[in-house]
């Protein structure tokens, strides 16, 4: 395990201080607020933990309601909606400075037996045969605006071997593409099956996190913009909604594939589906986004 996962891990394992009231921290992020993705991760361990472990989570849909302060601490506050024979239920409030910055509602089912299909995995390169970040990034050092974006998406994703399909929006800025995009996935190094967050809950709150990392991307192809990283783009995450369809793990190779249907009105709509390596869609993913033009 790299000392950057062990870093993450170390963000995901939150302080509980009531029964069900829990403190996370934050890292410094690449865009001056907190990260979505840190947020709804930690909004689900905190969720998790009100449930027995037997429960993974099915489904969650959140809110992203304020910008959060990368210095200060997020407090996590779990509502206990319902207990079932089945599912249960919970919605968690994270709360800087006094003001709500997320809300996630979150359900978990006790694994059974029901009907089955699926779409099929659409095709994608062997993850191995394509670039790391770290091999990838600096080719577009001279792209970005002002220094040191390089170091700040490397650190940002350091824990995470992130590798894109084709090439990501701001290395073809300028350029309209299909609103499709493909990334590979996976942690840097092995997780612990006895670690402090209990398999499957941290497989999940993991690709959560790394949910909100590229999936507005297609959005930005469809218009030939390249994102915050060249200037020519604002945006913010407005909602997100995940649905856990099958087992997977964040430290095997997991497939990425986005699609924008529409953009309009300030925002931009986009749709993932998260498959795993030998082909069993685990996750559907839609969120929607801010895209802004800056104003001359």
């Amino acid at each position: 395990m790299t000392d950057a996962l062990q870093s993450l891990l170390d963000l995901l394992s939150l302080e509980r201080i009531e029964q069900d009231i829990f403190r996370g921290r934050s890292t410094a992020s690449i865009v001056p607020r907190v990260f979505g993705g840190q947020v709804a991760a930690q909004a689900l361990v905190a969720a998790g933990r009100t449930v027995p472990a037997d429960r993974p989570p099915h489904s969650l849909h959140a809110y992203f309601l304020r910008p959060g302060d990368p210095g200060a601490p997020i407090v996590y506050t779990v509502d206990r909606i319902r207990d079932g024979r089945s599912f249960t239920t919970r919605r968690v409030v994270a709360v800087q400075h006094g003001q709500p910055i997320f809300h996630l509602s979150a359900s978990f089912q006790l694994p059974e037996e029901g009907l089955e299909h699926q779409e099929p995995m659409p095709p994608a390169p062997d993850p191995l045969e394509l670039p790391t970040a770290a091999e990838m990034l600096p080719r577009y050092a001279d792209r970005f605006t002002g220094p040191g974006v390089v170091e700040r998406l490397l650190e940002s994703r350091a824990a995470i071997d992130l590798r894109y399909v084709d090439e990501p929006p701001f290395a073809t800025a300028g350029e309209a593409r299909d609103p499709r995009s493909q990334v590979w996935f996976r942690t840097q190094g092995k997780l612990d099956d006895d670690g402090g967050i209990p398999r499957p809950l941290l497989d999940i709150c993991l690709v959560t996190y790394v949910s909100d990392m590229t999936l507005l991307d297609s959005i930005l192809l469809a218009h030939g913009r390249g994102g915050w990283a060249v200037g020519d783009v604002v945006g913010a995450s407005l909602d997100h909604a995940m649905w856990f369809h099958r087992p997977l793990r964040a430290d095997d190779w997991l497939l990425y594939d986005q699609e924008s249907p529409t953009a309009q009105g300030g925002r931009g709509l986009g749709k993932g589906r998260i498959f795993t390596a030998d082909g069993q869609l685990a996750v559907s993913v839609i969120q929607e986004g801010v895209v802004r033009v800056p104003r001359a």
